[in-house]
């Protein structure tokens, strides 16, 4: 069986659906499963078990012996929180706790960390392993999953197999619970078909126009490719970026979201909100190299393919992944 932690969320439910897609019907999901409008995230899914992640480490006493792999996707990943004892609760005590778990029953492990771990990108955005003690993330988010990842390169005790995942810009869908952190792409469809137009946020630097900050935006059905062949792979362990390699404007994605809608673009500027206007991120890409030179040649959507797939499939109908 396969265990996926954060089983109600964005990318654990829609890596569900991969998983049962190739036929996994036995997972175990792994989530507190307490709030309402995640619910729907895991409607006609084939899960064979649901456990409460405060009962995940008892449970796996018992049924390590059956477990083929645990896809670690549970964390906070709210990037305006900043009670650090939060995210070192849920993002790095429990992820060590996995990882002790996963080292004593030699269970393969696959585990969500992000690019939120680069920060302004001083010493670019290569999944460089000897970097990472260098990294300076801008929030207690980034710096839990950087937190996490500089233990584990510490780790002499190892799974047979492991994978650290820095994801970029996700979006697509199962995201509607998300609220403030949800996807751009989310926030553009709902802005646009309530009030015909979009507000992005201002450019506050000199060198860089209103729209013209550039990001990583890679579709949640690319995540869940990679993280499929990766678990048959199950070999060169480390960790790796996973983004497209090729960063966007939000001016290509606002006027892709218009297009996608089949409406009239009507762009509006507003300020960055302060609070988080020193931390704002104005350009990110993923460097894939690293994945490429283990055999994943398989082509990401463009930004394009994926908003017309997100957008036309999911938001305007509503519906689920």
């Amino acid at each position: 069986m396969i265990v996926v932690t954060g089983a109600a969320g964005f990318i654990g439910s829609c890596l569900i659906k991969k998983l049962n897609d190739h036929h996994f019907n036995y997972v175990v999901a792994v989530d507190d499963f307490s709030k309402q409008e995640k619910k729907n995230n895991l409607a006609g899914k084939k899960i064979k078990e649901y456990v409460h992640r405060d009962v995940f480490f008892e449970w796996l006493k018992h049924n390590h012996r059956h477990t083929e792999f645990i896809l670690h996707m549970g964390a906070r990943t709210d990037t305006t929180e900043f009670d650090k004892n939060i995210f070192d609760t849920l993002n790095v005590s429990y992820s060590k706790h996995i990882w002790d778990f996963c080292c004593r029953y030699q269970i393969p492990l696959i585990y969500a960390s992000s690019a939120a771990t680069y920060g302004l990108g001083e010493h670019g955005y290569k999944d460089d392993e000897s970097l990472i003690p260098q990294l300076q993330p801008l929030n207690p988010y980034g710096e839990s999953k950087n937190e996490f990842d500089k233990w584990v390169l510490t780790q002499v005790e190892q799974p047979f197999f492991w994978v650290g995942l820095k994801f970029f810009n996700v979006y697509g869908p199962n995201e509607y619970h998300k609220g403030r952190m949800a996807s751009v792409i989310y926030h553009a469809h709902r802005q646009i078909r309530d009030t015909g137009a979009m507000k992005l946020f201002r450019s506050h630097r000199e060198d860089v126009a209103d729209g013209e900050q550039k990001r990583d935006f890679i579709y949640v059905k690319d995540v869940t490719e990679v993280i499929y062949f990766l678990i048959h792979h199950r070999k060169n362990s480390g960790i790796y970026n996973l983004g497209t390699g090729t960063a966007r404007t939000f001016l290509d994605l606002a006027k892709n979201t218009f297009k996608a809608i089949g409406v009239s673009e009507n762009i509006i500027f507003i300020d960055t909100p302060e609070d988080i206007r020193d931390k704002y991120q104005y350009y990110t890409q993923a460097d894939m190299e690293k994945l490429r030179s283990i055999g994943y040649d398989r082509p990401f959507y463009s930004l394009e393919e994926g908003i017309e797939d997100y957008v036309k499939q999911y938001l305007q109908k509503g519906q689920y992944y």
